[in-house]
């Protein structure tokens, strides 16, 4: 993936936070069954040689799972998160398996709140 557009619509998709990355998978109904994916990590992260390497691990875990695990006719984004810069190469793999299973036990009409707010917790006077 290389275009904002694309990345901004998968922000609409599922999302399965980890403390070393959020993956974001949003299937686009257009017939194509390539996955794609992409990576972006954010200079909050850290320094150029520190993102550029949570990118290339992110890029071999990608190549290796999302074959196996990934979802036909979807967008798959990994976010970096501060969480990721030092953790170990074998736990990443093992959480982005996971998020990739709790990705695919999220029915569709699942998306959590967008505004940060959990359901229920709304502003305004309680009951």
């Amino acid at each position: 993936m290389g275009k904002r557009a694309d990345f901004l619509a998968a922000n609409r998709g599922k999302r399965a936070p980890m403390p070393g990355f959020v993956l974001l998978v949003r299937e686009r109904d257009d017939g194509d069954p390539a996955m794609r994916f992409g990576i972006t990590v954010t200079k909050k992260i850290g320094g150029a040689v520190i993102r550029n390497r949570m990118k290339r691990r992110f890029r071999v875990l990608a190549r290796e799972l999302l074959p196996l695990h990934g979802y036909a006719g979807a967008d798959h984004v990994l976010i970096g998160r501060d969480g990721g810069k030092e953790r170990d190469f074998a736990l990443l793999r093992t959480e982005l398996e996971k998020a990739l299973r709790k990705i695919a036990r999220a029915q569709p009409g699942d998306a959590p709140p967008r505004n940060g707010l959990r359901a229920g917790h709304g502003r305004g006077k309680g009951k």
